[in-house]
C-alpha cells in the first residue's frame, strides 16, 4: 500500500490517528468475524437439519402417496408468511414469523377419511421448506457479510497498519536526521565563531 505523505509533525500526527483508529477498530472487527462464523455455523447445521426432517416427513409420507394422487393440493395454500427482521452483529437476518394457512372448504362426506390427517401433513412439510429456506437465507446473508469483514481484518492487519507504522518510521527518522543535521551543523558554526573570536 502506498501512502502519500510529507515529511512533516502534521503528516505524522495525521498517520498516528488513522493508525490508532485502525488498531482500535481491529478487536471490534475480530469479534464480529467469529460472532458472524458461529451464526453462519449454526443457521447452516439447522438448515442441515431440517432437511433431513424434511427427508423422514417425505418418506413417511410415501405410504400415502399412491392416496395423494386423488388429493386435491388447492385444498391447502399459504395466506401469509410473517417475516422478522433480527440483528446478528450489526446484520439485519430475516426471521420466520407465524405462517397462515387457509384451507378450502370441501365435502367431509364425499371426501375420504384421510384427508384432514393429509392436510395437517401438507401444512408440516410446507412449515419446515419455508423454515429451511429461512436458515439457507440467513446463511447466506451472514457468510457474504462475514467475508467482507475478514477481508477488513486482513486488509487492516496485514496491508494498512503495516503501511502506516512504516511511514510514520520513516518520517520519525527523517525528523531525528534532520535535527542531527541541525545540531551538528549549529556545533560547528560555534566552533567557527569561537575560533574567530580567538583569533
Amino acid at each position: 500500500m502506498n501512502l502519500k505523505f510529507q515529511y512533516n509533525k502534521i503528516s505524522q500526527i495525521q498517520l498516528t490517528k488513522q493508525l490508532d483508529i485502525r488498531i482500535k477498530a481491529l478487536p471490534t472487527l475480530k469479534n464480529k468475524e467469529s460472532a458472524l462464523r458461529a451464526e453462519v455455523k449454526k443457521a447452516k447445521d439447522t438448515a442441515k437439519e431440517l432437511d433431513n426432517k424434511i427427508r423422514s416427513r417425505t418418506a413417511e409420507m410415501e405410504e400415502f402417496m399412491k392416496l395423494f394422487a386423488e388429493f386435491d393440493s388447492s385444498l391447502v395454500q399459504i395466506k401469509q408468511v410473517e417475516i422478522k427482521t433480527r440483528k446478528i452483529a450489526g446484520v439485519k437476518i430475516p426471521v420466520l414469523g407465524e405462517l397462515e394457512f387457509v384451507i378450502q372448504p370441501y365435502n367431509l362426506f364425499k371426501a375420504p377419511s384421510w384427508f384432514p390427517e393429509g392436510i395437517m401433513m401438507l401444512q408440516d412439510l410446507s412449515r419446515l421448506q419455508i423454515e429451511r429456506d429461512f436458515f439457507i437465507r440467513k446463511m447466506l446473508i451472514l457468510e457474504q457479510v462475514r467475508k467482507k469483514t475478514t477481508q477488513k481484518v486482513n486488509l487492516y492487519e496485514k496491508v494498512q497498519i503495516p503501511a502506516y507504522e512504516e511511514a510514520i518510521m520513516k518520517i520519525k527518522r527523517y525528523l531525528e536526521d534532520e535535527e542531527n543535521l541541525s545540531k551538528a551543523g549549529q556545533k560547528i558554526l560555534k566552533g567557527r565563531l569561537s575560533k574567530e573570536e580567538g583569533a
